[in-house]
């Protein structure tokens, strides 16, 4: 093989050195020892090479490869030990100067055959020709280079764009600057294609300029499926931006028995690499126009914030609509309707912050406006998978909306809230919901001296604000001592005292009146004590993969007394305000299950089981013909990795018999396939539901979901979901149907992998 090194230096090589080291590559930063740069050089290696003095060029073939290589010369401290860097010599840090010089490969060209002119500064390569350009990397049959220009012209040329899977194909390619080009007779598609793979779906264009930083702006364009054309549109613009970039998402199609026939067309503006804009404007034809906007933002894990709110002027809010209120069971009569949520995660100088908005303009909104890209279904499975908390329920009347802040210190931490409720009630009445206009809780432990008793308190002001009604500056004081008692080697066991006492500061807001003093009092003495032990046994079970199956056992008795004081003169605000006597020994047992095993020669331990049993019984001369509490069971099974199944229940002790209970489970498979399923039970509280969840992947790139939840006290069905997804490579389609009481909804949905959103399952009710 024929190498040439050091080409003599032209005033074409440095614009060959500006083309390919601007465009190809990111230099390494500067080492942290002195160094030298030498100029670059191109070396060429060949089967065959020639060289032509008049005019100067250089030919050659088989196996070109075309190497951009700088020598680096770095100096670095040599010889020095271990008691030079521990600072143990005189002279530690004066080792010898090594003087070290290497060579480093800036950028490449592949080929069959290259011709370098020297005097136009230009490169002809044909066959199997391969340059990388930055993110991109560019094949062709053949093309020349304007060394100059920073231009290019390839045929039969195909470009992949990594950042986003774009990959892009033409008769004819031209590179008309540093990562824009120009196509004829060629086609688009946002996804990785495997060599000579028939794309699922591209978009034809017989003219077509692609821009970084920019569009894809398309001439003559066709929607192809399997390469046959199946939409045609004379101009359309496409993202293949390497960033995120501004411009209209793909639409979504829906009917509905309320709504009509609706449209909606997103609008992505990008405001910033860490922020963006959607704009959500949706047609539905029995309703009129519905506005939507959602701002995102996001500078690390701990500051980020999401914000969306919806409006419509809605034309079916009318009285003459009877069949539309009687068949939803709908309440409000007023047009303007809207919706405003959003949550913020803010870390400011070691206070943690959280902010959760929820204001809507009607009750019946959420329940009417479940699906699509802004219903509540779409909305709280976003700021789950976002911020790691939903929003509330929907059916909810009084919203919180609210602004939390934690601070922590050793052994101390302060916690306020800010809590403003948004109240959907249809019956304006009074008392109106509390606000916390502020709360305050701080909490601390610390020991007292080299005893083993501990200190540990909560102590909490909140200012209850309302409307109309009763409100109230409260003080919760509440103290304790803790402190281990030695029984034995055997036996665990603690006691607490502690004393509590509240102070309220009465306010009348409204038309309300407080008969009695502005200011009460209640004081309360809280001890407890609690003794158990813990029993362990590992049984060998060789089972498969599963070797050890460890028991813990835990017998307990726990006592708690609390002094009674009369609080019927005391005012209601939560459960702080009413805490019964207690006089109670409680006795339980708790069992936990382990077991251990190899896999795939790698040890593990997981929980397999977990069964509790409590029960208590009441010492108070009120509760001497009933002293048993009922039954406390709950029973948690982990038979596999993926699947788990919770049971609780409540039994009453005097023929009352199951008081509540409820089963919940849930499997997931490798395949994506996976069941959820929760039935509830409480008979105080009028309380017989079901929910469950299933998708299924199917045969031929198939998967389906169903969700439903019933309420079976009042024989209704709340919500009913079913939806059918084809998913092959890079597209989906998707068709769905949401049920709420009086309405009926269909949508179709179509995605594009990296057009829109991104590409996925996105299932109601998961």
């Amino acid at each position: 093989m024929n190498r040439y090194t050091n080409i003599p230096p032209k005033s074409t090589l440095t614009v060959l050195y500006l083309l390919f080291a601007a465009a190809f590559f990111i230099l390494p930063d500067s080492p942290a020892r002195a160094e030298t740069i030498e100029a670059e050089q191109w070396d060429i290696s060949a089967d065959k090479m020639t060289r032509y003095e008049n005019p100067p060029s250089i030919i050659a073939e088989g196996n070109v490869v075309l190497q951009k290589t700088r020598k680096v010369t770095r100096q670095r401290e040599n010889g020095t030990d271990w008691s030079g860097l521990l600072g143990d010599r005189e002279d530690a840090g004066r080792g010898e100067i090594k003087t070290v010089t290497s060579t480093e490969v800036l950028s490449t060209i592949k080929a069959d055959w290259i011709a370098y002119d020297v005097d136009r500064g230009s490169i002809k390569a044909r066959g199997n020709l391969q340059i990388s350009i930055g993110p991109d990397s560019l094949s062709a049959e053949s093309g020349t280079v304007n060394l100059n220009s920073e231009t290019g012209t390839f045929h039969n040329a195909t470009i992949i764009r990594q950042d986003k899977n774009l990959h892009l194909e033409g008769r004819v390619i031209e590179k008309t600057g540093e990562l824009t080009y120009h196509i004829e007779d060629g086609w688009v598609i946002t996804c990785k294609l495997k060599d000579n793979e028939i794309p699922p779906w591209s978009f034809g264009a017989g003219d077509a300029d692609i821009t970084d930083g920019g569009y894809a702006i398309l001439r003559h364009t066709t929607f192809r499926i399997k390469d046959v054309p199946v939409l045609y549109s004379p101009w359309m613009l496409l993202p293949v931006k390497r960033t995120r970039q501004t411009g209209f998402l793909l639409p979504g199609i829906s009917s509905s028995d309320n709504n009509g026939f609706g449209i909606s067309l997103p609008f992505f503006v990008n405001l910033s690499p860490s922020s963006d804009l959607t704009v959500y404007p949706e047609y539905l034809s029995n309703r009129g126009l519905m506005a939507g906007l959602e701002f995102r933002y996001v500078k690390d894990q701990q500051a980020k914030g999401g914000f969306m709110v919806n409006y419509l002027h809605d034309d079916l809010t009318d009285p003459s609509e009877v069949d539309y209120y009687r068949d939803g069971n709908y309440t409000h009569t007023n047009k303007d309707r809207y919706w405003l949520r959003g949550k913020a995660d803010h870390n400011i100088n070691g206070w943690i912050t959280r902010l959760d908005l929820d204001i809507v303009s009607d009750r019946d909104y959420l329940t009417e406006f479940t699906s699509g890209q802004t219903g509540f279904n779409t909305s709280n499975r976003n700021f789950l998978e976002v911020f790691g908390r939903s929003l509330q329920y929907k059916t909810i009347d009084e919203r919180a909306n609210t602004l939390r802040f934690l601070k922590a210190w050793n052994d101390t931490s302060l916690e306020g809230e800010f809590l403003g409720i948004n109240d959907l009630r249809v019956e304006e009445t009074s008392p109106t919901p509390l606000w916390k206009l502020p709360s305050l809780n701080y909490t601390g432990l610390i020991p007292l001296g080299d005893t083993l008793v501990n200190l540990d308190w909560d102590a909490a002001y909140v200012n209850y604000w309302r409307e109309d009604g009763i409100g109230a500056h409260r003080i919760d004081i509440f103290p304790r001592l803790f402190m281990p008692l030695p029984l034995g080697d055997y036996l665990e066991a603690t006691a607490n005292l502690g004393v509590r006492d509240t102070i309220y500061f009465l306010r009348e807001y409204g038309d309300a009146v407080w008969d009695g003093d502005d200011t009460k009092n209640r004081f309360l003495v809280d001890a407890s004590a609690e003794v158990g032990s813990t029993m362990t046994r590992d049984f060998n079970m060789n089972l498969g993969n599963i070797q050890t199956l460890r028991h813990s056992a835990r017998p307990y008795v726990k006592y708690r007394y609390i002094s009674d004081d009369t609080q019927e003169e005391l005012p209601y605000f939560d459960n702080v305000d009413r805490i019964d006597d207690l006089n109670l020994i409680t006795y339980g047992f708790d069992n936990y299950f382990d077991i251990f095993g190899a896999l795939n020669n790698k040890e593990y331990k997981r929980q397999y089981g977990i069964f509790k049993l409590e029960q208590g019984y009441d010492l108070r001369s009120q509760a001497s013909d009933r002293p048993l509490t009922p039954l406390n069971l709950r029973f948690w099974y982990y038979p596999l990795r993926n699947l788990w199944l919770l049971y609780k229940t409540d039994i009453d002790m005097y023929g009352e018999g199951i008081l509540s209970y409820s089963i919940e489970g849930r499997y997931t498979n490798s395949r994506g396939d996976s069941v959820y399923a929760d039935y509830r039970y409480n008979k105080p509280g009028n309380i017989d539901s079901i929910t469950a969840r299933i998708r299924v992947n199917l045969l031929y790139n198939f998967f389906a979901a169903y969700g439903i939840e019933r309420s079976n006290s009042s024989s209704q069905t709340i919500e009913e979901n079913i939806s059918l997804v084809y998913k092959p490579s890079c597209w989906s389609v998707e068709l769905s149907s949401n049920s709420v009481p009086g309405n009926q909804t269909y949508m179709i949905t179509f995605r594009l992998a990296n057009i829109g959103e991104e590409l996925g399952l996105d299932l109601p009710g998961f």
